[in-house]
């Protein structure tokens, strides 16, 4: 038995508060090769306006397409913003921020350090958020950030693994917000002119979708809410692939409880490529408990895995930005989507067979005897895992 998409719909929308919309056209985008041409060609092609916030933005080929699209659009009379989380993107090549300025494109750093006791405060608090909004009627969310790492398809270990989405249709009003609400932050009230015009969305299209904001606060969040609810829902099985993966003890019983009601239970993240071994191993503290209760455990082996999807039951779809760690579930500000479509949901259970065949799967006697070094490295890294 699978779960019914109606009463999945119903359980989220009460739970969240968040109504899902019918009409939309939801695209999944596989790797750099296919993702980045998508977003630039949608900046290029923009008359009004370009909202874009990312919580990565390094250096490369990719950097630099974006901004000099980003600049021709901004010259042309496009508003164009774009909101930096000062964390993740300090390693920016000043250059581009300088010809970005230049050009006309509003550019702000969510929450810059300024040394005062704000900072102690904020700090661990991001905007994790990867939205990109074109003239208000298409927008874009998933995993990549804009770096030479996510360049290709893959293909090696120089090659990020991740996956994006482009939306059309009312969901787009829901990403839009997202943007807004990390603005406000950032700048002044975001409504300056004419060129928001909040027009009538397109309904032509066949997906209901629900869009999810996580916000850099204490305690249970929308987020947490939604990845705690999706495993209740699973009647048969649940796919997660998420680029860091280090659960709290609340959200390991409830993976264990959800095997353990007979729901097969795959996880996929990073292996030998991850870009950050600390939060691997807080990860790694659950993996007895996880393994003694039947979840399936494999690591890729290819190259850096960074996409974020839980699927359910082959029904459902659940992608975007957050992963399942302590900073998306508890700290940092996330936009997720939920896709309530059989089709796409296949879309992406096919991409998980494809990345299975490319992984290791994490076998529970093999873990059983691991060193002791290992085990001691677990329990530091469990000492700091709110700050990984």
């Amino acid at each position: 038995m699978a779960v019914d998409l109606v009463r999945a719909r119903r359980v989220l929308e009460g739970l969240l508060g968040i109504p899902a919309t019918e009409g939309n056209t939801v695209e999944r985008l596989r790797n750099g090769d296919a993702i980045f041409p998508a977003m630039l060609d949608a900046i290029a092609s923009a008359e009004h306006t370009v909202d874009f916030a990312t919580f990565i933005y390094w250096q490369g080929d990719v950097a630099e397409a974006f901004a000099r699209t980003m600049c021709g659009r901004a010259a042309a009379g496009v508003r164009v913003r774009v909101i930096l989380d000062s964390l993740g993107a300090r390693h920016i090549d000043q250059a581009l921020l300088e010809r970005m300025s230049d050009a006309g494109v509003a550019v702000h750093h969510f929450r810059p350090e300024d040394g005062g006791f704000e900072d102690l405060k904020r700090i661990g608090h991001r905007t994790h958020r990867k939205v990109l909004v074109v003239d208000e009627e298409i927008a874009f969310t998933g995993g990549v950030g804009i770096a030479e790492e996510w360049e290709g398809d893959a293909r090696d270990e120089t090659e990020w693994r991740d996956s994006h989405f482009r939306i059309r249709g009312p969901a787009v009003d829901g990403m839009r917000a997202a943007f807004v609400d990390d603005w406000l932050e950032a700048d002044d009230w975001p409504i300056t002119d004419d060129r928001d015009r909040f027009p009538e969305q397109p309904q032509d299209g066949s997906q209901v979708v629900q869009v999810v904001r996580g916000e850099a606060e204490h305690g249970w969040s929308d987020i947490a809410m939604l990845k705690h609810a999706l495993l209740d829902l699973a009647e048969d099985n649940v796919n997660i692939t998420t680029a860091y993966f280090s659960p709290d003890p609340r959200l390991t019983e409830k993976l264990c409880a959800t095997a353990r009601r007979g729901v097969e239970v795959v996880v996929l993240m990073p292996g030998d490529h991850t870009d950050k071994r600390l939060p691997q191993v807080v990860g790694e503290l659950a993996y007895e408990d996880l393994l003694d209760a039947g979840v399936r455990i494999h690591r890729y082996e290819r190259s850096m895995l960074h996409a974020k999807i839980m699927t359910i039951d082959g029904q459902l779809a659940n992608v975007g930005s957050a992963n399942l760690n302590s900073r998306s579930l508890r700290h940092d500000e996330e936009c997720d989507l939920v896709i309530f479509d059989p089709e796409l949901t296949r879309q992406l259970d096919d991409d998980l067979a494809e990345d299975l065949s490319r992984s290791r799967q994490i076998d529970a006697s093999e873990w059983e005897e691991r060193s002791v070094i290992q085990r001691v490295q677990e329990k530091v890294a469990d000492a700091i895992d709110g700050f990984v």
